[in-house]
């Protein structure tokens, strides 16, 4: 049951306790302290010290208003809890029972349904798409001449189909139908998706391919697309909070976190809709996702069919060379992993499962800034439980002279109409990128006029001319002429 605080003390005083869902055991309640008192960056500079973070310090520090977490032990579920607030405004205090957006790990879902329905031999894993659409169709061309798109393409994102990921649509918004979508007509927010690298070749992430697979899903049952995904997988995995809801039924609105921005604002009606239901559409609890993963690992080591048969489960997390299994990312060295994040307007989550072991992590938030702390948590977990291969990524540094570090200074030309300033550290060893009033990104040198943030996410290099002076900044692919006195 959600819960809203009605004064602003009890409000900050519930908000950072947790919200226990189980009765643990006091070595239990250790393992969660350690889990969400030692949190350490994903990311770090070599060479330098790191203070562990709270839960609730990080939270603060990323604007992320509620996080709720579920880890799986030994094959069940050992500890759910949540933390701070499903809405701000109101003070409604985050559950384990609050609803978030599961964004695109409802790509991961919708594969586990795909791939019941080729059990029943409703769908072929390897044949033409096109030969069992009725109606829209991928558009053909050069590149899919002798190379059809085939249900394995979709689900391995290697079938050449563009749209990578969609927006959403804001409250009172029009709200396109799935063909609209594919056409890229209004009132669809994104382009048109259409092949234009040839299947099979590469990976690349299309939710556009997931939206070709919900018309061929709904095409082959006769159920709307909700209701297949709520029978043969939601269902079937105990998963009695989640439903493919979008827009949000008004009675579920209540029980739904707020979504926030990268400043901490709430998101324009709260969430946005999304009609890409098989790419985006999931509405769950941390809970219902780690039942889930349950089912998908029993499946795997043939203990339940609930949900798959044991050779499905296993073909589903069978690596490929760019290491996708069947809608899902899968390590398969040293040990078998199993995991998709997820990120919608407002929301980040991560859900990870390590069959062989019965062990698993969900992490769900209402907050751009979220990966943060998925991130951080799922190392914290892995340092707890023991997976060993779950390690921080190292920046190393690889110094400049102060000349040359000092050539970088200076303002250039963002857009729109954005001044972007880079100045040297105070140490001399990095750069400070600062956009308008927004806080400063560090940048660590990596040799050859190349920067990397101190995140590892962000690339930063420079342009010289044919005197070496510097010209432009390079901003994750970004021009930003250099601005001169």
């Amino acid at each position: 049951m959600n819960l809203v605080c009605k004064t602003v003390a009890l409000c900050l005083l519930l908000s950072t306790m947790g919200s226990p869902a189980l009765a643990q055991s006091p070595e239990t309640n250790a393992r969660i302290q350690r889990v969400t008192e030692g949190l350490l960056p994903p990311t770090r500079v070599a060479g330098r010290d790191y203070e562990p973070q709270t839960l609730e310090d990080l939270m603060a520090e990323t604007g992320v208003p509620a996080v709720s977490i579920a880890v799986i032990n030994e094959g069940r579920i050992e500890w759910t809890r949540a933390w701070g607030l499903a809405d701000a405004a109101s003070g409604q205090i985050a559950t384990t029972d609050t609803l978030f957006q599961a964004a695109s790990i409802s790509k991961a879902v919708v594969a586990t349904a795909a791939l019941d329905m080729v059990e029943d031999g409703l769908l072929s894993l390897d044949a033409p798409v096109n030969d069992a659409l009725r109606g829209w169709t991928i558009p053909e061309n050069d590149l899919t001449e002798g190379h059809p798109v085939t249900l394995r393409h979709l689900l391995a994102h290697t079938s050449g189909l563009t749209v990578g990921g969609f927006p959403g649509y804001p409250e009172d918004a029009p709200v396109p139908n799935v063909e609209q979508i594919l056409d890229g007509v209004p009132p669809a927010n994104t382009p048109r998706v259409e092949v234009d690298q040839t299947p099979g070749s590469a990976r690349r992430y299309s939710g556009g391919g997931f939206t070709v697979l919900q018309l061929l899903m709904s095409q082959h049952e006769n159920l709307a697309f909700p209701a297949l995904i709520q029978t043969r997988v939601l269902s079937p995995a105990g998963m009695i909070a989640s439903a493919f809801d979008q827009p949000l039924a008004e009675d579920r609105r209540a029980l739904a976190a707020t979504g926030y921005d990268d400043r901490g604002e709430p998101v324009a009606g709260r969430f946005h809709t999304y009609p890409e239901l098989a790419a985006a559409g999931l509405w769950t609890t941390p809970t219902d996702l780690a039942r889930w993963v349950l089912a998908i690992s029993d499946a795997f080591n043939g203990r339940s069919n609930a949900i798959l048969e044991r050779e499905t489960a296993r073909a589903m997390l069978t690596r490929d060379p760019w290491g996708q299994g069947l809608g899902l990312v899968v390590r398969d060295a040293p040990e078998l992993e199993f995991s998709h994040g997820g990120a919608n307007e407002g929301y980040r989550a991560l859900v990870v499962g390590l069959p062989d072991r019965g062990q698993g992590v969900v992490i769900m938030t209402n907050g751009d800034n979220g990966q943060v702390i998925t991130s951080a948590v799922v190392l914290a977990v892995a340092e707890e439980y023991g997976w060993s291969w779950r390690q921080p990524r190292m920046i190393t540094p690889v110094p400049l002279p102060a000349e040359t570090m000092g050539a970088f200074a200076g303002q250039y030309d963002g857009t729109p109409n954005l001044i972007v300033t880079v100045a040297v550290s105070p140490d001399g060893d990095s750069l400070l990128l600062t956009v308008a009033d927004n806080p400063a990104l560090e940048f660590i040198p990596q040799g050859d006029d190349g920067f990397i943030d101190t995140a590892g996410r962000a690339r930063l290099t420079f342009e010289r001319d044919e005197d070496g002076t510097v010209t432009a900044a390079i901003a994750n692919g970004q021009r930003l002429p250099r601005r001169h006195p």
